[in-house]
């Protein structure tokens, strides 16, 4: 038993050489067979083989991998603090946001203006006030930590959801825009499939944030949350015009405006009704804080 757990070991386990090479190698094969060789040519059947090698290989060894990159990383104090302290995370990811944000506003609304184009100029308006949004958290977060000041975080949580529903008008604009003028995203060659992985993980992230950071009981941190959340949700509705309109039939006109307008629809009715929650919820916390500091003096 012990001989046959050695063997196995040995080769799940290769080194780091033999490891190494056989990923070229079976990028090597695969390229041949699929490429050049025949459907009987040894050579396919070999690919397949040393390939799945490979693959088995490389996922057994992906944990220990990751587990000494963490480690490596770790060594590294300013790597180490922002793996480890979520508040600074969260303000270096809101700095971040806030001059990327502002960066793809600016260049919408050049294109809209150049081209002449609605479809751009709607969509600067909807990132201008991305930008808006989370360069008043970023100004909170400078000048008081995460939780500390509720009452200031609370205001700021409810102007967010304020400023979240002109951002609803906005992207009815672009849904008509795209029903009636035809307009819509178009990408180059494959890199549609690269939006499409990065709209899903974005969606995805961003709706498992927005439940995961309401334990830390800061509102602007799910604030913050809540604005990655609906420009997750734009990317998917960007995504699925761009994806008729590169693979979709150019004569079933009806199929577009249907799936056009339905995402639309519950794209819209989802930041709504997360603007509208906000509000309501803001307004009650507001209430409920400032009442608790008028009753000491008033007894």
């Amino acid at each position: 038993m012990e001989g046959w757990k050695r063997i196995l070991n040995r080769l799940l386990f290769p080194g780091k050489i033999v490891t190494g090479l056989s990923i070229p190698v079976s990028a090597v094969l695969l390229l041949y067979a699929f490429g050049f060789a025949g459907e009987k040519n040894p050579v396919v059947y070999l690919s397949y083989l040393v390939s799945a090698y490979t693959l088995v290989v490389v996922c057994v060894q992906i944990v220990g991998w990751s587990r000494k990159i963490s480690a490596l990383l770790h060594r590294n104090p300013y790597i180490h603090r922002y793996l480890t302290d979520l508040p600074f995370r969260m303000h270096l990811s809101l700095c971040l946001s806030v001059g990327l944000n502002l960066i793809y506003a600016v260049m919408k609304l050049c294109l809209g203006i150049f081209y002449h184009s609605v479809w751009f100029g709607t969509f600067g308006v909807y990132y201008t006030l991305l930008t808006i949004m989370r360069v008043l958290l970023a100004r909170h977060v400078n000048r008081s930590a995460f939780g500390k000041e509720l009452i200031s975080e609370w205001k700021r949580y409810r102007l967010c959801g304020a400023i979240l529903l002109p951002m609803t008008l906005a992207l009815s604009g672009v849904i008509v825009l795209v029903i009636e003028k035809h307009e819509g995203f178009q990408y180059p060659g494959s890199l549609i499939y690269v939006m499409a992985m990065y709209a899903f993980y974005a969606t995805i992230t961003a709706a498992v944030h927005v439940v995961r950071y309401r334990k830390y009981r800061s509102p602007v941190m799910t604030a913050a949350k809540v604005i990655s959340l609906s420009s997750a949700l734009v990317s998917v509705l960007s995504l699925e015009t761009a994806m008729i309109a590169q693979f979709g039939d150019s004569s079933d006109e009806s199929f577009r405006l249907v799936m056009v307008a339905c995402t639309g629809a519950g794209v819209c009715a989802i930041i709504l009704g997360m603007a509208v929650c906000m509000i309501v919820r803001a307004t009650k916390e507001l209430q409920r804080l400032q009442g608790s500091r008028m009753k000491p003096e008033n007894c």
